[in-house]
């Protein structure tokens, strides 16, 4: 750990499925020191279902609020890079929330890429394995004008996530939210 935060609050990454949420966290996470918890990951522990199993269950709706009383409860716990489903961000009380508890930021990518990268994925409800770029498209426009409510925008491209990771730990010094980089030296 080179790093670390200098006010203990949780990371909260937000933005679209396949942003690279999760490796971006587990990376963050493990520079800074900190916990990576995945709000997906917590739903699947919590009812024993897959995010696909829900939705197919219970509909999109029923699931969001679901997902709005895991973030809640994950939004009061202590410091740690919080990597929140593609849609958990859209909900008015979960950006409240992450307002009073949480530095809230939006890994941003291309709706292009994130076609890309969910084609042929099956594990994502809302995106079909074929043929997505339409429905990517349309969320995207939804979306953008709510995630753009984070605290911090870094951008991502079609590159491995340690790259974000890197401009993002850069941003982060510069706003004075971790401590400065200092490689040791012999």
């Amino acid at each position: 750990m080179s790093q670390k935060l200098l006010q203990p609050k949780i990371l909260l990454l937000v933005g679209m499925m396949g942003s690279g949420k999760t490796s971006v966290g587990r990376m963050l996470a493990k520079k800074l020191g900190l916990p990576f918890v995945d709000s997906d990951k917590e739903i699947e522990k919590s009812t024993g279902f897959t995010i696909s199993d829900l939705f197919a269950r219970y509909g999109e709706k029923e699931f969001r609020k679901g997902e709005e009383k895991v973030m809640a409860r994950l939004l009061a716990g202590k410091p740690c890079v919080l990597s929140s489903g593609g849609g958990a961000f859209l909900s008015e009380n979960t950006r409240k929330l992450a307002k009073q508890s949480a530095l809230s930021i939006w890994i941003k990518v291309d709706a292009e890429v994130i076609s890309n990268r969910t084609q042929g994925r099956t594990h994502r409800p809302l995106v079909p394995s074929a043929d997505n770029q339409k429905i990517i498209q349309k969320f995207f426009q939804k979306s953008a004008p709510l995630f753009a409510e984070a605290d911090i925008t870094v951008n991502s491209f079609d590159e491995h996530p340690s790259k974000t990771v890197i401009r993002l730990l850069k941003e982060l010094e510069n706003l004075k939210i971790i401590t400065p980089y200092h490689p040791k030296r012999f």
